[in-house]
C-alpha cells in the first residue's frame, strides 16, 4: 500500500494542473495593455475589405420604370433591382444559404459577377472595370459614374455588395456544432458576435490560441487571437472579414481526457493509479 500513497500524492497535483480553470474559459478578462482613448472608449480598428480575384459581388442597378437606363438595364444584365417593366426582379431572391457540406449561395454564384484571374469585373454594357485591392465603395462610384454619363443623372442607381460577410469555422470532432461555412448579413461582425451565433465556445478549445486565416489582395495572412483578453478589441483580426478562416484548437489538457471536467478528471486520475498499482502487483508477484 505504500506504493498506492506515493502514486495518489504523486498525481494529486498532476490532477490538480490538468484541470481547466476559469482563466481558461472567461473571455476579455482585464488586460492593461487595453487602448483606450481620452473619452474612455475602446477605438474601433475595423479593417477596410478590399476586392481579391475570384470574389463574387452581387450588382444591382435600380432605375425609374420608364427611361433609357430602364431600358437598357434590363433582368437579362442585371443581378437585381426594377427590370424595363417596373417589377422587382426575382433574381433579387437569395437562395438557400449552403451548410458546410455544400457550401455558398447557388443564386449568387451563377447571377454575380466574379472577379477574374486579372483582378477585373465585366459589366455588360460598360466593359471591364478594375476591382482587385479596391474596396466595394470605390468600384460602385466608378460603374455609377459610367451609368451616369450614358443615362441621366438621378435616373439609376447603382448598389455594389457581397454575399454578406462569409467566413468559415474549423475545429475538432469536439466542435461540429461550429464547424462549416458561415454567412453574416451585417456590415460589421466581431469575432466573439461571430462565436456567439453559433452557440459558443466548449470548455475543451483553446480560448488563447483561435487562429484566423486572412486572404488579402498580395495572400493570405495568419493571426492569433487571444480570446480571454479584453485587449483582443484593438486587433483588427478582432472583426471578421469576407472569406475569414477560422481555426479552433483543442486544449492538450482535453485531448488526453483530462480537462474536460472535474468529475472526468477525477475519474482519469483514479484509472491511471489503479493501472498503474496493477503493474505493480503483477511485477512484485512474479
Amino acid at each position: 500500500m505504500k506504493i498506492f500513497k506515493y502514486l495518489f500524492f504523486l498525481l494529486v497535483p498532476f490532477l490538480l494542473t490538468s484541470c481547466i480553470t476559469t482563466k481558461d474559459v472567461k473571455y476579455m478578462q482585464p488586460s492593461e495593455s487595453l487602448v483606450i482613448n481620452e473619452e474612455g472608449l475602446i477605438p474601433y480598428n475595423v479593417p477596410v475589405y478590399r476586392i481579391t480575384k475570384n470574389d463574387m459581388l452581387n450588382l444591382n442597378i435600380v432605375t425609374t420604370p420608364k427611361g433609357d437606363a430602364a431600358q437598357f438595364y434590363s433582368a437579362l444584365n442585371t443581378s437585381g433591382g426594377m427590370n424595363a417593366s417596373g417589377a422587382l426582379n426575382p433574381m433579387t431572391s437569395s437562395g438557400t444559404v449552403g451548410n458546410g457540406a455544400t457550401g455558398g449561395n447557388r443564386l449568387f454564384y451563377f447571377n454575380g459577377l466574379r472577379v477574374d484571374a486579372k483582378g477585373d469585373i465585366h459589366v455588360l454594357g460598360i466593359g471591364y472595370i478594375k476591382a482587385e485591392g479596391r474596396t466595394i465603395e470605390e468600384v460602385s462610384t466608378e460603374i455609377q459614374n459610367k451609368v451616369n454619363e450614358n443615362f441621366q443623372e438621378g435616373k439609376a442607381e447603382v448598389r455594389l455588395n457581397t454575399d454578406g460577410i462569409t467566413y468559415y469555422i474549423l475545429g475538432d470532432i469536439e466542435s461540429t456544432g461550429l464547424t462549416g461555412e458561415k454567412v453574416a448579413h451585417k456590415n460589421i461582425l466581431t469575432l466573439t458576435e461571430a462565436i456567439s451565433i453559433n452557440g459558443g465556445l466548449n470548455r475543451t478549445i483553446d480560448r488563447k490560441n483561435i487562429v484566423v486565416y486572412r486572404k488579402l489582395p498580395e495572400g493570405i495572412k495568419k493571426a492569433q487571437i487571444d480570446l480571454t483578453r479584453e485587449d483582443v478589441m484593438n486587433s483588427p483580426y478582432f472583426y471578421v472579414q469576407n472569406g475569414d478562416e477560422i481555426f479552433l484548437t483543442t486544449q492538450r489538457r482535453a485531448l488526453n481526457g483530462f480537462g474536460k471536467d472535474p468529475v472526468q478528471t477525477l475519474i482519469s486520475g483514479v484509472s491511471v493509479i489503479t493501472t498503474a498499482l496493477s503493474i505493480y502487483l503483477l511485477i512484485k508477484n512474479l
